[in-house]
């Protein structure tokens, strides 16, 4: 495994995303598959990946670090890093979380400590709230190792947070499609004005970039025939100089095994040629994509009448984008108390979700077409 420097440490330059760790459901958010878990776990720290990040906020019941803390626990505290978050959707309680986190993670302190998914609506609430002030004191304490925050936000945000504090890294969603149709070029290059190592998150897109349409992946395959479709996204991200690591979401021992062997090697880098055909396939993508959902399912938990909303996102992309027209059979398998017909247009779905979707609007355009297909009958 690769590895680069971090002030005096050495970390390796693939990072384990503990969010989405095989669940006894399969499903995201669901209770940990602690045996399955253990394997991919265990066969990530044989390969030299030794960096976890997961959050107080993750799974049923905090489960992911509940989880995460027993795993490791096997292992020399010495011999592995761990970053966790306090979300302030959560309440003002960082002191009784953080203290919460040392005891579900099994440890006496935290290497990477960040604020959560830091939006241009949220990140002043971090900064009046005194979490920020709280978390600098534990790491005077020696209780963090590093202090971050990862974030959502505007450049204009970030230039609002970077001057409230002296950070010590910074965590963005950063990939090939939002380099170029969202904002993650600007963010990346204010990060490095700055001189804060970046940690990438969601490199492909909650695993939207791991499967193209099919023109796209045919463009990709013919130009490298034995490349998976997701190590493009991975090797166009080793082209950034200044990115520190990359998260990858692991579920599975087959996925530690592919990312850990393309960060073994040097020579795992995108040629010019090789990024102009990725930058032709990725604009052929954006056609066909439709909702750019990554199924994070942070706009799940509090949605005051448990619509699956990423279910019905990937329902409506099908319907719309796919298959060019609306077909939702798939809706009438779905509980009729949790599809867009009980949609209380709360919003607060879309003030979780870090991809600012309009879900609103789109469950009322769903529901339309429910009614409509009902009348119809």
């Amino acid at each position: 495994m690769i590895q680069k420097t971090f002030h005096n440490i050495k970390l390796p330059e693939l990072g384990f995303g503990a969010l989405r760790l095989p669940t006894k459901t399969g499903k995201l958010w669901d209770d940990i598959d602690r045996t399955e878990a253990q394997k991919v776990i265990d066969y990530a720290m044989e390969q030299g990946i030794n960096f976890f990040d997961t959050a107080h906020a993750y799974g049923a019941d905090r489960d992911n670090e509940k989880s995460l803390g027993e795993m490791l626990s096997k292992y020399p505290r010495s011999s592995y890093y761990l970053a966790t978050k306090y979300l302030n959707f959560m309440g003002n309680y960082y002191d009784t979380f953080f203290d919460e986190q040392l005891e579900y993670l099994k440890t006496d302190y935290i290497d990477f400590y960040m604020i959560h998914s830091v939006f241009d609506d949220t990140y002043e609430q971090y900064l009046s709230n005194g979490s920020i002030e709280y978390l600098a004191e534990q790491k005077q304490k020696g209780r963090i190792k590093y202090l971050g925050f990862s974030s959502h936000a505007s450049v204009e945000t970030l230039k609002a947070l970077t001057d409230y504090c002296d950070w010590d890294f910074a965590m963005i969603q950063l990939n090939y499609f939002d380099w170029l149709y969202g904002r993650a070029k600007d963010e990346y290059e204010f990060l490095v004005n700055k001189g804060l190592p970046i940690i990438v998150m969601e490199p492909v897109r909650g695993g939207r970039l791991a499967s193209l349409p099919v023109k796209a992946e045919a463009m990709l395959k013919a130009a490298n025939p034995d490349w998976s479709i997701a190590s493009w996204a991975f090797r166009w991200l080793r082209t950034l100089p200044s990115v520190q690591m990359v998260l990858s979401g692991m579920s599975t021992i087959d996925q530690v095994k592919e990312n850990s062997t393309l960060f073994s090697d040097a020579e795992t880098i995108l040629s010019e040629k090789e990024k102009k055909i990725l930058f032709d396939a990725c604009k052929i993508s954006r056609e066909n994509m439709g909702v750019l959902c990554t199924n994070c399912l942070y706009c799940v938990p509090e949605c005051p009448v448990n619509i699956d909303i990423p279910h019905i996102l990937e329902i409506y992309n099908k319907a719309s984008k796919q298959e060019g027209e609306w077909t939702f059979d798939e809706l009438s398998k779905v509980d009729v108390q949790k599809t867009p017909f009980k949609c209380v247009k709360c919003g607060i779905c879309e003030s979780r979700c870090p991809q600012q979707i309009g879900i609103v609007k789109i469950m009322a355009e769903i529901a339309d077409w429910q009614s409509k297909t009902r009348n119809d009958r």
